[in-house]
């Protein structure tokens, strides 16, 4: 029932995205860590481009890869204020697609119990 283009690719940006919130934390965490090199996770594009050629957003899985940001003195280059701002953004678009997916199981099971 929860097979649908909408479903998956909904499914699938949560999934994205709460790898997102873990990468940021551990950002975060390793702000003072020298020689740590911030981390960012990628997949909005990736789902754009299989939900647009009419491919299966499940197939699509979130990369992660090194921040090309320049380096401090100790060799790390976590930004807090961008890491905070990522996770704001990141959460918010969490509640988004969450709200999304809550209100299309709403609508069917609306549906199924015959309530217009």
């Amino acid at each position: 029932m929860l097979d649908d283009v909408t479903s998956v690719a909904l499914h699938t940006a949560l999934s994205g995205l709460h790898l997102r919130q873990r990468v940021i934390a551990d950002n975060i965490a390793n702000i003072e860590t020298p020689n740590f090199h911030a981390r960012k996770v990628s997949f909005e594009k990736a789902l754009g481009a299989a939900i647009a050629s009419g491919g299966n957003p499940a197939d699509v899985s979130p990369t992660i890869a090194r921040s090309l940001e320049p380096t401090r003195l100790d060799g790390n280059n976590v930004n807090l204020d961008e890491e905070t701002i990522s996770s704001i953004d990141a959460g918010l678009r969490y509640q988004l697609a969450l709200t999304a997916l809550n209100n299309k199981i709403n609508g069917l099971s609306s549906v199924i119990k015959g309530v217009a």
